[in-house]
């Protein structure tokens, strides 16, 4: 024994470490020895070959200096007392960060609950259970407050060791936190029913999801949206009020690009599959509902789709011959070329609109709903 203590009292320390930190008890055994090796040597110097064991099944010590055993363990001295001390905890945290890493680094990509703890501005600390997470300032969504022991769910993003500790990065910004939300509340999502096709997301203030039924008797968006709103409730509460459009997603390039474009109607829409730029058509008091708050509809349609969005006013025809028009101005009267010139871009605009929406257009809309109250869902 060492320092007065058992077999059994050091099986009862590994047994304790081993639920306590999930520690493997081989790992603990194998730092006991390391410990206790590393004060030995210090004692008795560093010269001796010395080999120290531990029962795994009594928990005795077996000390040998080659061939002779050793006998004056129970005496290291305080200061190889303390080096077996550091050497132990070490070996401890080494394991304990091993085991956190191991633990989350199998679940990257997957959504968790997690506990706000502190703030280390601007970053968020929240706990995992045995194990600390951040959510950066990047990967926070705009406008949300958090406070401490308010529970939340977030995507694991990144696991790596540093140090003697495990980071663990988290974010509430990332698109597939949202794809991972209509999992839990969308039964046929998970069943393969229903499938995500496609989203586009700006964190914090709205988002549009594109899905498809696989099977044809199910309702996509109806299901998304649940009897009188309760699925797509559940979601917006828990992205505090984030605003999602469900788009139904279609092969055909115009109806898909016609449905993202929603709540805005659309007139007509030609595609230049070379450039992949979709020019859209909307009446004159369609355009800001187009074009949305700051923009916003506009360019979430053009992520979601794929496509680079060109808004134009009136419709095809109106479009060619505003066109002529303005041509015909500029050849006919070159002296005034420059101003022909300049109401002919202001007729056409040549990039998609998307810095500066006129009007609100950034209200909630998902399809579906008048279809789901008319049944009286």
């Amino acid at each position: 024994m060492i320092n007065g203590m058992k077999g059994s009292d050091i099986l009862r320390i590994v047994d304790a470490l081993h639920r306590e930190k999930g520690v493997d008890k081989e790992i603990i055994f194998s730092g006991i020895e390391a410990a206790l090796l590393s004060a030995a040597k210090k004692k008795l110097g560093l010269h001796k070959n010395i080999v120290i064991e531990i029962s795994r099944d009594t928990g005795d010590i077996t000390a040998l200096d080659g061939e002779e055993p050793l006998e004056d363990l129970a005496d290291l001295g305080r200061i190889a007392a303390l080096t077996a001390k550091q050497v132990m905890i070490q070996k401890i945290r080494e394991a304990e960060r091993d085991v956190v890493h191991d633990e989350h680094i199998r679940r990257v990509g997957q959504l968790v609950p997690v506990t706000v703890q502190r703030f280390e501005k601007p970053n968020v600390i929240v706990s995992l259970g045995k194990a600390e997470g951040i959510i950066p300032w990047r990967e926070q969504m705009q406008g949300e407050s958090y406070n401490p022991g308010e529970r939340i769910k977030c995507l694991i993003l990144e696991v790596k060791k540093v140090g003697q500790r495990v980071r663990i990065v988290l974010s509430r910004a990332h698109p597939d936190l949202l794809r991972h939300l209509f999992e839990l509340e969308v039964p046929e999502i998970q069943e393969r029913i229903i499938e995500i096709k496609a989203l586009a997301r700006d964190p914090g203030h709205r988002s549009k999801v594109a899905v498809q039924s696989i099977d044809h008797k199910v309702d996509c968006v109806g299901a998304c949206v649940g009897i009188r709103g309760s699925r797509i409730k559940n979601i917006v509460d828990e992205l505090n009020g984030e605003k999602i459009d469900i788009v139904r997603w279609n092969e055909s390039q115009e109806v898909y690009i016609m449905n993202a474009m929603k709540p805005a109607i659309v007139n007509a829409i030609e595609l230049d599959f070379e450039t992949k730029r979709a020019k859209v058509f909307v009446e004159e008091d369609q355009l800001s509902l187009a074009i949305g708050r700051r923009g916003q509809n506009v360019r979430l349609a053009s992520r979601l789709t794929g496509w680079a969005i060109d808004l134009v006013t009136g419709t095809p025809d109106a479009y060619e011959e505003r066109f002529q028009v303005a041509y015909d101005s500029s050849q006919e009267r070159p002296a005034v070329q420059s101003s022909a010139a300049a109401a002919a871009a202001a007729l056409l605009p040549e990039g998609p609109l998307e810095g500066d929406g006129q009007g609100d257009g950034g209200g909630e809309y998902v399809e579906g709903e008048d279809e789901l109250a008319a049944r009286g869902d």
